[in-house]
């Protein structure tokens, strides 16, 4: 019987040092990866990320060109999270409303050959912005201007933007352009003071 308590308490000590650490490390808090992007991104110009002005204005920029000229896709895909996402929206010619969903690369393979085919610039002629911590919000309301035809579209784009702590990146844009319909508010055509 001592025989078989001793098996019975090496075997409790066994178990209890055994599931010891196995506790402790559940005990532990998971630490948060060092930076919130795990999914690799080209290394982005250090000017165009440094602020919420440098970021929108890289993101016009980057799209902007002549007749011809070729983009800068990986600047663009510099200043967006990895998996981030383009979201044009408006009415269907069938009636309603509809979005579509793009990531970067989706967007450059749909939108890339006809901007610069075409060419086009766009900026950006208001703003609101809305910050808390490390997010923010940015209202943009935008010009573009295709060169082959001079024609001129408007409308706003919902960015939304996040500080990791070293720099902003792009989360999404969402956009609509003005139409007859649906015109552009004065309130969007001035950014507040």
């Amino acid at each position: 019987m001592r025989r078989y308590a001793s098996v019975a308490a090496a075997m409790c000590a066994a178990f209890i040092v055994g599931v010891g650490p196995i506790a402790a490390q559940q005990a532990q808090p998971q630490q948060p990866p060092a930076h919130p992007v795990v999914i690799g991104a080209p290394p982005a110009r250090p000017e165009d990320v440094a602020s919420i002005d440098a970021i929108i204005a890289a993101l016009y920029d980057v799209i902007s060109g002549p007749v011809g000229q070729a983009r800068d896709w990986n600047r663009m895909r510099s200043l967006f999270i990895p998996g981030g996402r383009l979201m044009p929206s408006g009415p269907r010619p069938t009636g309603g409303v509809g979005i579509r969903l793009l990531e970067v690369n989706d967007y450059i393979a749909s939108s890339g050959p006809t901007l610069e085919r075409l060419g086009f610039r766009e900026r950006e002629i208001a703003r609101r912005t809305e910050r808390y911590g490390h997010i923010a919000h940015v209202f943009s309301t935008y010009e573009g201007r295709m060169e082959a035809d001079g024609n001129t579209i408007r409308g706003i784009n919902s960015i939304q933007l996040l500080n990791d702590g070293t720099r902003w990146w792009v989360v999404s844009v969402y956009w609509e352009a003005e139409t007859p319909q649906n015109p552009l508010p004065p309130e969007y055509l001035t950014t507040p003071r």
